[in-house]
Parts: C-alpha cells; sequence; structure tokens
C-alpha cells in the first residue's frame, strides 16, 4: 500500500511538470523567421498575445539600422500593408515593441521599413499567418 502511494504521488509530480511545461510553451508566443534585408539582416520578432491585445517584440539580438526614418511595418496574408510606428523614438529610444492595431486582420510578415526613403530595410515571417483581428 505505501509503495502505491509513492508512485501516485510520484506520477501527479509527473504529470503537473508536463502541464507546467505545455503552459509555458503555449505563452511563450510564435517567433518569426530572422530578418534578411538590405539593412536588416539579424534578429526576429516573437508575437504574443498581453491583456487581449496581439503585441510584437524585437529580440535582443535585433540591430537597428542606421537609415533615418525606420518603422514597424506588417504584411497580411492578403499582402495588405500597414505602416505602423517609428522604430526609433526621440533621444535615442528604441521601439522593441508594438501593439498591434485592431485593423490588422492577421500578420503574416513584419517589416522594417526607412519612411524617408521609401525603401524596405529587412522583413522576417511567421511559420503561417497569426490571426490579429478581433471579432472583423
Amino acid at each position: 500500500m505505501k509503495q502505491r502511494s509513492v508512485l501516485l504521488v510520484v506520477l501527479s509530480l509527473v504529470v503537473l511538470a508536463f502541464v507546467a511545461v505545455g503552459s509555458t510553451v503555449a505563452f511563450a508566443g510564435e517567433i518569426s523567421t530572422p530578418f534578411q534585408g538590405k539593412d536588416v539582416k539579424h534578429g526576429t520578432v516573437t508575437h504574443e498575445v498581453k491583456a487581449g491585445r496581439h503585441v510584437l517584440t524585437l529580440s535582443p539580438d535585433f540591430e537597428v539600422p542606421g537609415t533615418p526614418d525606420p518603422h514597424w511595418q506588417v504584411v497580411d496574408s492578403r499582402g495588405q500593408v500597414y505602416l505602423l510606428d517609428r522604430l526609433k523614438l526621440h533621444e535615442d529610444k528604441i521601439n522593441t515593441s508594438i501593439t498591434v492595431p485592431a485593423y490588422v486582420r492577421d500578420i503574416a510578415k513584419v517589416q522594417i521599413w526607412c519612411a524617408w526613403a521609401e525603401l524596405l530595410l529587412g522583413e522576417a515571417s511567421f511559420r503561417k499567418p497569426i490571426v490579429a483581428s478581433r471579432g472583423r
């Protein structure tokens, strides 16, 4: 009887460990392919849902391009392009995370776009488009 109790405790702990690992993976977010492009060649983007909002975050190894006006830009699965906020903010601060607006249906690619030169600096894509619209 004592062996059976110990076995049940061990099995319960194993099940809890699997649940904890599975939960961590589920909330870890979707990670894009590495950026590829003329000026942006490093880093990835992570998609997460925080407080019901879709958030994109650049990886720590992302290198900010030296162009005058880099912006976040997303492309949906239909090819619709959405120019979002600046990557570089005032006082040399970097906008490493952005909340996707509600009007964006899904996210297939994330691009870094130079609004001054109207030039694509680099892009990263997701394995499959991430549904981002909220009931639209």
